[in-house]
């Protein structure tokens, strides 16, 4: 079953990755797979960015048939293949400040203080993207194996202000 890329053609689908509507006219990726509820396939939508970090393989299978200056296709594919090699990296959901110091970091174990910095995890599973907990931004280079995921956490935390995304980068770069 191939993977596509075409314009939407109504602005209705919500991309899998961010959740957010993919806009009529624009650029989408679309990963075919058999539907589990009956014959034939269903098709998940994604905006071409939200493909690369977050389903990697489909993405990288598809990309030679993309249209040429449809989107940074050098720094998606990167993105992409960063993802393949660090097998955790399309886990990334964003970042955030803990509003409380219950949730435990996935990776040591330990509270995830309030007021500091977690990284959100998902799982993909049966084509869907489950929330599955968080890590410490600390934790962060043991857990993915890289450091380098500061366009991801940004590109998944819409809702921070200018002041915490500089914030967030500084951690990400001091650490």
């Amino acid at each position: 079953m191939p993977q596509v890329f075409e314009p939407a053609s109504t602005g209705r689908a919500k991309c899998r990755g961010c959740g957010r509507p993919i806009a009529k006219g624009e650029l989408r990726f679309g990963e075919r797979l058999p539907n589990p509820f009956g014959e034939g396939e269903m098709t998940l939508w994604f905006h071409p960015a939200c493909a690369a970090y977050k389903r990697p393989e489909p993405f990288l299978e598809a990309l030679p048939g993309a249209p040429q200056a449809a989107f940074d296709r050098d720094a998606l594919e990167r993105a992409a293949r960063a993802g393949v090699e660090h097998r955790r990296l399309p886990r990334v959901n964003g970042a955030e400040r803990a509003p409380s110091g219950q949730a435990s970091c996935r990776h040591c174990r330990q509270p995830i203080a309030r007021g500091t910095w977690r990284i959100r995890l998902v799982y993909y599973e049966e084509g869907r993207f489950e929330p599955s907990g968080f890590i410490h931004l600390d934790c962060r280079r043991a857990y993915f194996e890289t450091e380098d995921m500061l366009d991801r956490l940004l590109y998944f935390s819409p809702a921070l202000s200018e002041a915490e995304r500089e914030d967030l980068s500084k951690h990400c770069l001091m650490r």
